[in-house]
């Protein structure tokens, strides 16, 4: 049986009369086909991917599993074609989730001008030029009885960059509110930090990964490519490292993806920092 994921916390959100991703109970993901070029390069992307040899086990495992293609009932009610991929939180009952587009540059090389005029403007509004990298959703499961905090996507998306370090902390915090614009007054309490962010499995460890690929894969260039970061809150928090959204990757040409690695470089400044000052306050090196 299909369904609409309650996990979602960026791009197209099916609804009445929209097209937006359904899953099913076996773990899978199925994302409607965008129109014209996008869709297809998406499926493109994904064939070349999975057939690749060259790609390192290590590496595939930040990439959703490809199921192929599917032409079925979308959300709207109408037959869609679809690709099916791993719906990459169904093991997970109450997820935390943060969606970072990665780039300072969001547009293929090959794009319209219309498009880049309109990915300009976004890029612009938020941190993309500045930091390399943009907030396009988060959601915290804070517990049973609170729920979620949740921002509303445009808050986040025009967040500057103090605002990127306080919502990366409240990731890892547990002293949130619930609700869409919750602003409590205290500072978020990164006690989740060293379990989430830090360690051989944390989040950094993972990212510091990906990153040694990108300083030498020459195949492929991710525009507008998101990285999902998720974990569960408890005694294991499994925290993981997802890549997300192929509609724009172009081939490398045998050059590296200088836009994508800045903006992964320039993310793991930023937790690292974080990671470091928790240490420092949890050791009385800096004062609160």
């Amino acid at each position: 049986m299909f369904k609409i994921p309650d996990h979602q916390v960026a791009g197209h959100v099916a609804g009445a009369g929209k097209l937006g991703p359904l899953v099913d109970d076996s773990g899978r993901f199925y994302k409607p086909l965008q129109d014209g070029k996008r869709g297809t390069e998406e499926v493109s992307f994904y064939e070349s991917f999975s057939s690749n040899t060259q790609i390192p086990e290590k590496i595939r495992k930040f990439f959703p599993i490809f199921y192929g293609t599917k032409i079925m009932k979308a959300s709207t009610g109408i037959e869609h074609p679809h690709i099916i991929l791993q719906d990459l939180v169904s093991s997970r009952l109450s997820p935390s989730l943060m969606d970072i587009k990665i780039g300072a540059r969001t547009w293929a090389p090959e794009a319209s001008e219309e498009y880049i005029t309109k990915c300009l403007k976004k890029d612009r509004e938020s941190t993309s030029v500045s930091l390399g990298y943009r907030l396009s959703g988060l959601r915290v499961f804070i517990g049973d009885e609170l729920g979620f905090y949740k921002p509303e996507r445009d808050v986040m998306r025009k967040a500057g960059p103090d605002d990127v370090r306080l919502f990366l902390m409240k990731f890892v915090s547990s002293n949130l509110e619930s609700g869409s614009e919750s602003e409590s007054e205290s500072k978020p309490d990164c006690s989740l930090v060293a379990s989430v962010y830090g360690g051989d499995n944390g989040i950094l460890s993972q990212l510091l990964e990906l990153k040694a690929w990108f300083e030498d894969q020459t195949m492929y260039h991710f525009y507008a490519c998101s990285l999902l970061f998720m974990f569960e809150k408890g005694l294991t928090s499994n925290p993981e490292v997802k890549l997300i959204d192929f509609a724009h990757v172009e081939e490398g040409k045998g050059v590296i993806d200088h836009n994508f690695l800045g903006g992964l470089c320039s993310l793991i400044k930023f937790i690292s920092k974080i990671l470091s000052d928790t240490n420092d306050l949890k050791n009385g090196l800096i004062e609160p």
